[in-house]
């Protein structure tokens, strides 16, 4: 599928978008942040381009993506693997390792890929914006990453009141079927790849993997006990593995540019480029992409504006969303924005979602708050760092 005005630079791993390799560029990096433009993966986080089919593949979206199918399951697991990739949704275990658990089943049963839309944790607003306006990095991240699992096809489990954003995700899903990229011989590849979307009914215990598989189910959405684990025993009974819809809109980028370019981004273990959102008492509240360890102070005024009052005006932060615990602001004047620099000050980067407080906030009642919510939301049944 040739796309006017769209180039790369191919390398010895597949398409690549630079010609040095991201293992020699992060040996020489000391600072992160502030990604260029040629390195956003999701190029219409703002909705200002038309986000159907025809756009998509002006952006570069589905670009020799029948390639990328026809290089198998284990290409694409090693190129996940080499990119760093970790879970964007929480818990950040790495994505190309979750992958290939389902490759231990070895019956008959159809193989199941099920994306995690459910986004229900305060401040966290990513995933909405990829379904709304980029939709399909999304189609396309489900036929990538269902080709590296071997999966039959994949469920999006979209929450329930995501109106717009489940309207524009049926309207991607409905255009690749008619252009043949999904569905029957998806991309002409001989691969056979079913997408479906499933709402659910608001409850923000569903965004736990098994609430989520047991609501899809149609019983109701409560988590069930572990072991068995989805990749043995997920959906209808099958191998299933659950993801987060940002870590498999990332697959085909990955993919198409190498693992080693993706890698390049970030600190070891770290890697690549991130979706944060910012919000509360800060100037211009807003999800942008930057590169992993980016300084947390530096996110805040580069793209939100600084907090209210100014930098000195901060008396805290929750880095992660509402269920990683909140940091004062001695440690947010220097601390970075990854999983393990997060995890060094007794907090983390969870689904990287920044809720700032100034000092006219009263730390004693949002917290409260936020008990109140889990409360009122799980009863419970998932633990939270918040009620800890």
């Amino acid at each position: 599928m040739a796309l006017a005005g769209f180039s790369v630079i191919k390398s010895s791993g597949f398409i690549s978008g630079r010609a040095i390799t991201g293992l020699t560029r992060k040996r020489f990096k000391s600072s992160y942040g502030g990604l260029k433009d040629e390195d956003r993966i999701f190029t219409n986080l703002y909705g200002r381009h038309d986000w159907r089919l025809k756009g998509a593949l002006s952006r570069g979206q589905w670009y020799k993506t029948k390639e990328i199918i026809l290089k198998g399951q284990d290409w694409i697991l090693e190129e996940v693997k080499k990119s760093g990739l970790r879970g964007r949704g929480g818990a950040g275990f790495p994505s190309g390792l979750k992958w290939s658990f389902m490759k231990g089943a070895k019956d008959d049963r159809p193989k199941y890929l099920v994306v995690n839309a459910d986004e229900g944790e305060p401040g966290t607003c990513k995933d909405r914006e990829i379904m709304r306006h980029d939709p399909h990095t999304l189609v396309e991240g489900c036929l990538v990453a269902g080709r590296a699992m071997e999966a039959r096809a994949a469920y999006i489990y979209i929450r329930g009141e995501f109106y717009n954003e489940a309207s524009n995700m049926q309207a991607a899903i409905k255009e690749a079927y008619e252009a043949g990229l999904i569905g029957k011989n998806a991309c002409g590849s001989g691969y056979d790849f079913d997408i479906y979307m499933h709402r659910g009914a608001g409850a923000y215990i569903c965004g736990e993997e098994m609430a989520l598989i047991e609501s899809l189910e149609g019983k109701q959405g409560k988590p069930r006990l572990k072991p068995p684990f989805p990749a043995q025993i997920g959906v209808f009974g099958c191998p299933t593995t659950v993801a987060n819809v940002e870590t498999v809109a990332v697959a085909p980028t990955i993919c198409r540019r190498g693992g080693d370019w993706f890698a390049g981004f970030g600190r070891e273990r770290n890697s690549g480029t991130k979706l944060f959102c910012i919000s509360g008492h800060v100037n211009s509240p807003c999800t942008v992409e930057d590169e992993m360890s980016i300084p947390l102070k530096e996110l805040i005024e580069r793209h939100a504006g600084g907090v209210r009052g100014g930098w000195d005006n901060l008396q805290a932060i929750i880095p992660g969303g509402a269920s990683v615990p909140l940091i004062p602001k001695s440690i947010c004047d220097d601390v970075m924005m990854d999983f393990d620099a997060l995890v060094a000050v007794k907090s983390g980067l969870g689904t990287a979602a920044v809720i700032v407080m100034d000092k006219s906030a009263d730390v004693i009642q949002c917290i409260a708050r936020l008990i109140k919510f889990y409360r009122h939301e799980s009863c419970g049944q998932v633990p939270n760092s918040v009620m800890s």
